[in-house]
Formats: structure tokens, C-alpha cells, sequence
């Protein structure tokens, strides 16, 4: 899916592309539940199916590049095997930005043969036997280790590819940002710690960027009873989503800004009004109007914010559906409603 997104913005003069996974909830239909099931965590007939999405966004524009769909549990379902999809998306010279997920040899040899540098979070595992006493030393907390292949090949990886991979590969490894990060940026005068710092920070949009397509637009839970339905409900999303990235690209030239500097809701809300004020389309005088009012919302710089993971507002106290709902609606034919819990 292309963005059709002029590069707004570049880290020296390198476009970066973000990468992350999320899930959206099925209506609980046969049709669903056999090509995306519930979490196996659920019992039959109180999970909803679930599709696993992994998308590629742009940093500068915060448009959607590319999605992968799949399952969210299954062989080649995981969220390393839907970005391997996406990969042909990269070009050379492009900076991949990721989480710890994605921080695995063959994926970065995969990016390196692409002319692609990563910059991850390093894998939890690797983290806690990290010793910046080894290695090549570029600085205080930072250096060049040698990794070598694994010598067990992954179901996912054919014998040729396998073979072809590189015997070992160099990565730079560095403490920035209270994180252990891992990179093919090797070079510390091109590409200080500070500078890594400071890139690895924007990772947050895609998360952003999720929240907006989840929470702002709806698409948390599609209605289509079908999966091939809620496949195209997916892409529509997407669709609008570019749509009012592209409005925003458009506003930020105007107002001298980086896209990122404009609110998504208050864009999306524009415009909305301006289609419910004028159903035909809008002349150029018209539009630039639009991207005025939508360039008047700017979000403000809120390094290092912390909130908890919790809501205020509680919702209403009814108990949690642990039997299939038909089962529930015949109980209650026959007993009544439950008393109501104290």
C-alpha cells in the first residue's frame, strides 16, 4: 500500500521507517474464528478472533507504508514473520526503527544485504549477559561485538538461505536512554550515542500511530462477519487513515512545521466538519482554508512522560461472561437474573 506521502522529514538525510504489531478483535463468527481464532487463554464461545497486524509507518509523515495480516498464534504467524513480508518495502538507505522483537541475526543480515540500517532495542535475554568489556570499546557503554550465525536453522529458513547467510556479523551495541540498544550504524564520529539517543526516542510514534488507527478511527473492533469482509474493513481504515496524513503533510508545508507537529484528532475532526458543511468538492481556496484550520492545532513537546497504565473511570461493575451466552441465556430463563453482586 503506498503512502503517496512526499518524505517529510528525514534523520541526516536518511528517510526512517517505523515497525511495530497490534492486534484488532472479529466479530465472534464461524468464518472468523476458523482464519483468525480467539486466544487459546479463552474457553470456546467467550473470545473474540483476532488478527495480528504489522505495520511499516513513515516517521516523517506518519503515514502507513505497508501492513502484514495474519493470526495471532500458528506456525509463521509471529510478528518477525509478517515484517519478513514487508521487507521488499525497504529501500537502501533507509534506517528501520523497532523494538526488541525485532532484534534477531538473520533479520539484521536481511536488512544489511538491503543496503537497510536498524536501530532495536536489545532482546531481553541478550540484555542481561551484555559485557561492554568485550568487543571493539567506542566509548563509555558502548561497542562493536561480533555475533556469529546460529548453527540451528530456523523452520521458517530454507537450507539455500541458510547456507548464504553470513558466518558472522558486526553490530554496534550501546547504553543510551536508560535502554540497550543494538545497531548497524557502526560508526561513532558519523553517528554519536546522543544522536542514536535522540533517534531511538521517536519509536514512540508508531505507537501513536496504532492509537490513532485503534482508538481515534474505531478500528480496535471491526463489524464485518466475514474475513475477507474484515480484511477490506482493514484496508479502509488504512485508506482514511493516509488520507488525513495527507491533509496533515499538506497543512505542515503551509504552516512551516514538521508533520508531526500536528494533532491527528483535531485534523480528523476539521475534516469532518468541512465534509458535513459541503458534500461536493472543495475548491483550491477551499482546501487551503482546510489545511489553515488544521495547522492551528500543534501538539506540545512532552519529552520523557510518564503515566501509569491504569484508567480513572471505572466501568460499570458487571461480572465477566465465563460461559457461552447461549448456555447463559437459557440459565437465566430458567433461574432469573442473578442477584446483583454487593
Amino acid at each position: 500500500m503506498s503512502a503517496g506521502i512526499p518524505r517529510a522529514w528525514h534523520w541526516r538525510g536518511r528517510p526512517v521507517r517505523l515497525v511495530d504489531g497490534t492486534a484488532v478483535s472479529l466479530p465472534d463468527t464461524q468464518p472468523n474464528q476458523s482464519l483468525y481464532p480467539q486466544s487459546s487463554n479463552q474457553k470456546p464461545g467467550l473470545g473474540f478472533p483476532l488478527c495480528r497486524l504489522v505495520g511499516l509507518m513513515c516517521l516523517g509523515s506518519g503515514a502507513v507504508l505497508d501492513v502484514a495480516l495474519g493470526k495471532m498464534k500458528g506456525k509463521h504467524a509471529d510478528e518477525r514473520s509478517l515484517l519478513r513480508t514487508l521487507l521488499p518495502n525497504l529501500k537502501a538507505g533507509d534506517v528501520l526503527l523497532g523494538d526488541a522483537l525485532f532484534g534477531t541475526y538473520f533479520l539484521l543480515c536481511d536488512l544489511q544485504s538491503r543496503q537497510v540500517d536498524a536501530v532495536f532495542e536489545q532482546h531481553g535475554a541478550r540484555r542481561r549477559s551484555t559485557d561492554f568489556t568485550l568487543g571493539q570499546s567506542l566509548g563509555e557503554r558502548d561497542h562493536l561485538v561480533v555475533l556469529s550465525k546460529p548453527k540451528i536453522r530456523p523452520d521458517w529458513m530454507t537450507e539455500e538461505d541458510y547456507d548464504h547467510a553470513p558466518e558472522t556479523l558486526t553490530i554496534r551495541e550501546l547504553h543510551a536512554g536508560g535502554k540497550l540498544l543494538i545497531t548497524t550504524l557502526l560508526c561513532p564520529k558519523k553517528v554519536p550515542k546522543s544522536a542514536l539517543k535522540a533517534l531511538y526516542h521517536n519509536r514512540w510514534q508508531v505507537e501513536l500511530d496504532f492509537r490513532n488507527l485503534k482508538v481515534t478511527l474505531g478500528m480496535d473492533r471491526l463489524r464485518c462477519r466475514s474475513p475477507e469482509m474484515a480484511e477490506k474493513e482493514i484496508w479502509v481504515y488504512l485508506l482514511a487513515y493516509n488520507l488525513i496524513r495527507q491533509a496533515m503533510v499538506q497543512a505542515a508545508v503551509l504552516a512551516k512545521v514538521v508533520p508531526r507537529q500536528l494533532s491527528f484528532k483535531h485534523s480528523l475532526q476539521v475534516m469532518q466538519a468541512g465534509r458535513s458543511y459541503k458534500r461536493q468538492e472543495l475548491a483550491p481556496a477551499e482546501a487551503l482554508e482546510l489545511y489553515v484550520l488544521i495547522a492551528q492545532r500543534q501538539i506540545g513537546k512532552r519529552p520523557g512522560r510518564i503515566e501509569p497504565r491504569a484508567v480513572k473511570r471505572r466501568s460499570k461493575p458487571y461480572p465477566m461472561l465465563t460461559k457461552p451466552r447461549k448456555i447463559a441465556i437459557e440459565e437465566i430463563r430458567r433461574n432469573g437474573h442473578p442477584k446483583k453482586l454487593k
